[in-house]
């Protein structure tokens, strides 16, 4: 069988296994603390089927790992013991009678297509025989930019929300005084990174589509758009986002 089909088959079965957690726990946003780890799985199940391959692959593996754990826990510890995520909840009252068939292939389905997707890079890689070559620095580096933009921007949101004197404001400090979401650039970055790596490797130039859907659906779907909407309107959030960049981190504008 080939090895892609062999590894869809393995997140198939993960994300259905998470859709059953969902509805026995009856919430949703379990989908957000299983991203991460489902990288990781993806990650090493390609290592494994793949033959384990050119060492050098486990640097990417370690990587994707570093990446995922830390994400998983981050998002543990901002569900834990609160209620299910807004959107999610909005969903459960628009979706109404067909809200078990939809959250099957909306939210688990979906989002396991799409980090199948996105994974793309990290399956090559690990299916090649072949070494990375010696111009993998970049990418590192490129992915050493991405992992800080996104574990700090996360750690100041997260101190900040803890704060009560914070409570109904916006954060407008740290990273987040030049970007509206340094944690969506780092993420976004962090993926191309990872194809920088596997440019590396002969032919890994059509993995590009794998970075080129995470940033759409962090740019235009999933991610900048959600939280933008969630605070239109807002005389505080119409001066931030006057003055601050979107994404790009950028000086403030006065």
């Amino acid at each position: 069988m080939n090895n892609y089909l062999i590894l869809a088959g393995i997140l198939f079965g993960y994300f259905n296994l998470w859709y059953l957690v969902s509805r026995t726990i009856k919430r949703n946003d379990v989908a957000d603390f299983a991203w991460g780890p489902g990288f990781v799985l993806l990650a090493w199940s390609s290592l494994a089927v793949g033959g384990y391959g050119h060492p050098k692959a486990w640097l990417v593996n370690i990587l994707v790992t570093i990446w995922g754990l830390r994400l998983a826990g981050h998002i543990y510890s901002r569900i834990k013991n609160k209620p299910e995520d807004y959107r999610y909840l909005q969903w459960r009252q628009e979706w109404g009678k067909w809200f078990i068939i939809r959250s099957y292939l909306q939210v688990f389905m979906l989002q396991g297509l799409f980090m199948y997707i996105i994974a793309w890079p990290v399956m090559y890689i690990n299916l090649n025989t072949s070494a990375l070559g010696y111009s993998y620095i970049p990418g590192i580096a490129v992915w050493i930019i991405g992992f800080a933009f996104e574990a700090i921007g996360d750690k100041q949101l997260a101190e900040f929300v803890r704060n009560p004197a914070n409570r109904g404001k916006l954060i407008q400090t740290g990273l987040w005084r030049y970007s509206r979401h340094p944690n969506y650039f780092g993420e976004v970055t962090q993926w191309w990174g990872i194809f920088l790596l596997a440019l590396t490797v002969s032919g890994g130039w059509i993995t590009v589509f794998g970075p080129m859907t995470i940033s759409g659906l962090i740019l235009f779907v999933s991610g900048v758009p959600l939280l933008e909407n969630k605070y239109r309107g807002r005389k505080d959030w119409e001066e931030y986002k006057r003055k601050t960049s979107v994404f790009l981190p950028w000086p403030p504008r006065q």
